[in-house]
């Protein structure tokens, strides 16, 4: 009878290391394909990435690829603290959604209770559309980068809120749009000021980081401040090599978090158990709502978060980007699992090294498709000859956003020009084509609309709806038509002069202060009156004797600043 027991835990024993052996086994294979997609950095001269994998509120895998600090040979991991750019707006949207919890805020509060300085179209402004990006207001970092200043130059807090209070205009009625403004959260963190007596760096502190333990976090208002385990931000320098890549501005709320992978799986286990504020679950359900417009289109964000969904699966992100750091956290609450993408260097993307880990890791649980345990194949691509590549060169137009791309054949290949981007495609069919080295992933598809029509362009990336590029003709001014567009122009919102001038032909913009030199690249014109410059479109104004008097910068996520020129 004993020996039988014996037999039988024998079996069982071996049972249970076969299956301990199966699943150290397959462990280790996912790992290894993961670390496969950060080889490129995973050396000790180069900067990269931490990396945190959780599965029910555990780590499953976390690991640093490359090195903190290049100057002192210190290798990143799971402990070196970051700046998480506009991942920190999610716990911006927490403090004010725990203020509303205490009762001293309503998110249906008009932003001119607590900003009596700002113009009267704010009266429209509820907290909410700038929670949710629906607020019209113009982004403050573009629009000092219209009036000459870098991110290397030092401003504070109030001169931001002065030059708010400066603009005439909002990009949109409130509620009626979307679209993404740092703005928005640099104002909810002063509103956090002025309603508490405090900044929202020591609100944070207080009501978020300490209570779920997360020691190694605080949002960076102060750039004298000494931060243990730091990692260095870094961009990649012209024919190798890198430079550091950091910033003195101290504004918070549109970004400024600075955290570890460690201490981001305590704020992920949050949204399983809450333990801020009252402890109530009902706090989470409120951050995790999506905004509405006007109209009653529910958005796909809501407090600080992307809420959406990938491969069929619902998924809640939001990525950051600022000097030399790239961060995303995306989490699949159904699933429990999460990835935490953290690096210090401008040209990683973490947004889609976080996907591809999720690939590794859900491959068999993703919906509507069909989905392999091995990382998908390299697109194929094929070789066209220069009659087929040259009939898709030329100048094309996005009707709805008024952005030109320009398709130009260099050295064999096809290359495209934005006013912000500079990226080549290749072909994969006679047709389609796929982006190389874009900050996205495109697909796009030249398409003949019959004998004798012209083509146009269609361009899928994502998540979003694809977008048509129609041919347009770009106009080529004379020295002389050019000539009337130069002179001084001045701008009340930004209170700042450029000054346009001719050299060589071409029309170079010069600002008043700084760079007297003429910069190396000229307006680059498009239509009549309309150039392109340093991710800026400039249209210009007549009156009606046909004398130029204005011209207006539209640059992303500001709209129709106006520049007024000086009359002799």
């Amino acid at each position: 009878m004993n020996s039988t027991k014996f037999r039988i835990k024998c079996v069982l024993l071996s049972a249970i290391i076969v299956v301990f052996l199966c699943s150290t086994a397959n462990a280790d294979r996912l790992t290894d394909q993961v670390d496969r997609l950060f080889k490129t950095w995973d050396k000790p001269d180069s900067p990269g990435c931490a990396l945190g994998v959780i599965k029910n509120g555990q780590f499953i895998y976390k690991r640093g690829y490359g090195m903190a600090n290049l100057e002192y040979n210190i290798p990143l991991t799971s402990r070196s603290v970051f700046r998480i750019g506009s991942t920190s707006k999610q716990f911006t949207a927490m403090c004010i959604a725990l203020l509303e919890e205490q009762g001293k805020i309503s998110v249906d509060d008009s932003i001119r209770k607590y900003f009596p300085e700002m113009p009267e179209y704010a009266n429209d402004i509820k907290i909410r559309h700038l929670l949710h990006h629906t607020s019209g207001i113009r982004d403050y970092l573009t629009l000092w980068s219209i009036a000459g200043e870098r991110n290397d130059d030092f401003f504070i807090d109030p001169e931001v809120i002065d030059l708010l209070a400066r603009q005439k205009e909002l990009n949109f009625n409130p509620g009626e749009e979307f679209l993404y403004s740092n703005s928005g959260y640099f104002l909810l963190s002063e509103i956090v000021k002025r309603v508490t007596g405090k900044s929202m760096g020591i609100f944070a502190e207080e009501y978020i980081f300490k209570p779920l333990g997360m020691k190694n976090t605080h949002f960076h208002d102060n750039h004298t401040l000494i931060v243990k385990n730091r990692a260095s931000g870094y961009a990649p320098l012209r024919g190798g090599g890198f430079r550091i890549s950091m910033t003195t501005l101290g504004m918070i709320g549109d970004g400024g978090v600075f955290t570890a992978v460690d201490d981001l799986l305590k704020w992920d286990q949050n949204f399983n158990n809450n333990k801020l504020g009252k402890g109530s679950q009902e706090l989470i359900d409120r951050v995790l709502t999506p905004g509405k417009l006007n109209n009653g289109k529910e958005l796909d964000y809501a407090f600080g978060l992307g809420i959406g969904d990938y491969k069929g699966l619902k998924m809640i992100s939001h990525g950051g980007a600022f000097v030399g750091f790239r961060a995303d956290m995306i989490r699949f609450p159904e699933q429990k699992f999460s990835v935490i993408c953290l690096a210090n260097l401008s040209r990683i993307n973490p947004s889609q090294l976080a996907r591809k880990v999720a690939d590794i890791y859900l491959a068999d649980q993703f919906k509507g498709e069909v989905t392999k345990k091995e990382p998908p194949r390299k697109p194929r691509f094929i070789k066209l000859s220069e009659a087929e590549l040259k009939e898709k060169t030329g100048a094309f137009r996005n009707p709805e956003t008024d952005t030109i791309w320009k398709v130009a054949l260099k050295k064999g290949k096809l290359e495209v020009y934005t006013f912000l981007y500079r990226f080549s495609i290749s072909p994969v069919s006679q047709r389609k084509f796929l982006s190389i080295d874009a900050p996205v992933e495109l697909e796009i598809e030249f398409d003949k609309q019959g004998e004798n029509k012209p083509m146009i362009i269609r361009v899928k990336r994502e998540g979003r709806e694809p977008s048509t590029f129609e041919p347009v003709d770009l106009v080529s001014p004379t020295a002389e038509e050019l000539g009337e567009l130069v002179g001084e122009y001045y701008s009340e919102e930004l209170q700042v002069a450029y000054r346009l001038g001719l050299k060589d032909g071409k029309l170079f913009l010069v600002h008043e202060n700084r760079h007297k030199d003429y910069p190396d690249s000229p307006l680059e014109p498009t239509l009549r009156d309309n150039f392109m410059i340093s991710g800026m479109k400039i249209q210009f104004f007549r009156n009606e004797e046909n004398e130029v008097e204005s011209f207006a910068v539209n640059a992303g996520r500001v709209k129709n600043i106006c520049f007024l020129k000086k009359i002799d």
